[in-house]
């Protein structure tokens, strides 16, 4: 097997890591109104690095740079902004249509604005805004795409009209080639 070939034992998201300007505003509303138990913290000369756990092993994470400001942009999930650079949105999994609904009413008491549900298809989702301006999802799989290995020809799943080379490889057996990235030393323009 080539090193494409091999299976990665994934167990899930370990953590996404975020940034604020407010930790204290940010644990209030990831831990008070998210209900997302704040599990560890790192602190240091430079920053701090909390993390939030969504189940086993996934977590939320942000870090707040000691004497430093972001430009934060607010912008909702799915509509493009050229400054969001390299992130749209976060999308967190719930059990099913109720607990979505219970944490609908629970943003809403909080006084956070959130969507009404939306359906998707495949999933059902709610959105809304964490105090950083991080555009959230909450959503529940309504036919699971991820219960099974992958049917790239099922289109109930792979529904782009016009899908990437990438996708008609996979169709066709497996990747031809896969990219290769460099460290950066300092932030660049990709």
């Amino acid at each position: 097997m080539t090193p494409i070939e091999l299976p990665v034992p994934w167990q899930g998201l370990n953590h996404l890591a975020l940034i604020t300007n407010d930790m204290d505003a940010t644990v209030r509303f990831w831990h008070g109104v998210m209900g997302a138990p704040l599990v560890a913290t790192i602190g240091t000369d430079t920053f701090r690095h909390y993390f939030f756990s969504f189940g086993p092993s996934h977590s939320v994470a942000f870090f707040e740079y000691i004497g430093h400001d972001t430009n934060m942009i607010a912008k909702p999930a799915g509509v493009f902004d050229e400054r969001a650079g390299q992130f749209d949105h976060l999308s967190l999994d719930l059990p099913d249509e109720n607990a979505l609904i219970e944490l609908r009413g629970r943003l809403e008491a909080s006084g956070t604005e959130v969507t009404d549900v939306v359906d998707h298809g495949m999933m059902r989702s709610i959105y809304f805004t964490d105090p950083n301006g991080i555009a959230l999802e909450a959503s529940w799989w309504a036919d699971d795409p991820t219960a099974s290995e992958p049917d790239y020809a099922d289109d109930r799943y792979f529904q782009d009209p016009d899908p990437v080379p990438a996708l008609a490889e996979l169709r066709a057996g497996g990747l031809r080639s896969v990219p290769s990235t460099s460290l950066v030393d300092e932030p660049v323009t990709v």
